[in-house]
């Protein structure tokens, strides 16, 4: 799961896709409004074995819900997968049902501190619940 926030600035996500590809599209379902957004990816670069996109999102993503990420080519988008008609098999000006896969994942967005190294995990009540301890119960009267 990739955990993102409600930031309108560029945030970074970084996988191991299926196939390592340059260009391809970003799609977002939003699991409680059924909205999907798809994006355009034009540049990436990888790290190692993992891949980095980095991506604003508009409209923002909103706090506590989940996300389907689906990233994948498609060979009858032209222009955007220029390396793929090259090596594909069937006449490149047929449109084909294939789509190409790259990676799957469901995204949380929310903006508070999450860190298990330091204790820091995510609560659903944060700022919501505050406990009274005003009361002296040290001893129980009979």
């Amino acid at each position: 799961m990739i955990l993102l926030t409600t930031s309108a600035s560029a945030q970074t996500l970084t996988f191991i896709p299926r196939v390592y590809a340059g260009e391809f599209t970003l799609s977002i379902r939003d699991d409680s409004t059924n909205v999907t957004k798809n994006y355009e990816i034009t540049s990436t670069t990888t790290s190692g074995n993992y891949l980095v996109v980095s991506q604003a999102f508009n409209p923002v993503l909103v706090e506590g819900h989940f996300y389907d990420l689906d990233l994948y080519s498609d060979p009858n988008y032209w222009n955007t997968n220029y390396n793929l008609w090259q090596s594909y098999e069937q006449v490149w000006n047929l449109d084909t049902t294939d789509i190409i896969d790259i990676y799957k994942d469901k995204i949380f967005v929310t903006d508070q501190d999450i860190n298990q190294d330091f204790d820091q995990y995510y609560n659903v009540n944060q700022g919501q619940y505050k406990t009274n301890d005003s009361y002296n119960n040290d001893y129980i009267v009979i």
